[in-house]
């Protein structure tokens, strides 16, 4: 039989439901942004784009391991950006024998001009929307965010 969607985990099955909705949108949209940035990028180069730019330079290795993902699959994502000009490798002043990704010029201004007509974009959709509602999306998503980012690496779902 089917959970009972007034018991005592209603709010917990809405939040899923909405969460599934949200993030297959999401990951809609970061392949129409990174698309939007250069033609052949991949979805996952988007966020790339995001760490990088908040973050600043960083080794391959921290990004492989902020996104989850082993270092083949960085490395071939990096190299496809760096094909494009729109990321460039430094050696690291703190360690000579490793190298920083940063974005280029052009690979900044291009991402730029993408986030802010996503900003755009959200100004249009939640024009009837109160600030104060806004603000307190963006404080409840950070919340959510920051819960999931103290999780033990490597936690699995359990049934």
């Amino acid at each position: 039989m089917g959970a009972d969607v007034h018991g005592p985990d209603q709010e917990f099955l809405a939040l899923e439901r909405e969460l599934a909705v949200f993030l297959r949108r999401a990951r809609a949209s970061s392949g129409e942004m990174a698309r939007a940035v250069h033609p052949e990028l991949e979805a996952a180069a988007y966020g790339l784009f995001v760490r990088l730019e908040e973050g600043g330079p960083q080794r391959a290795t921290e990004l492989a391991a902020y996104f989850g993902v082993g270092k083949a699959t960085m490395s071939r994502q990096l190299r496809a950006l760096e094909d494009l000009g729109l990321v460039a490798r430094e050696p690291d002043p703190a360690d000579g024998r490793a190298s920083l990704v940063r974005l280029t010029e052009e690979g900044l201004a291009r991402f730029r001009r993408v986030r802010d007509a996503r900003r755009a974009q959200y100004v249009t959709k939640l024009a009837d929307w109160d600030r104060k509602e806004i603000a307190e999306l963006a404080r409840l998503l950070h919340q959510l965010n920051a819960r999931a980012d103290m999780q033990e690496p490597g936690a699995q779902l359990r049934p």
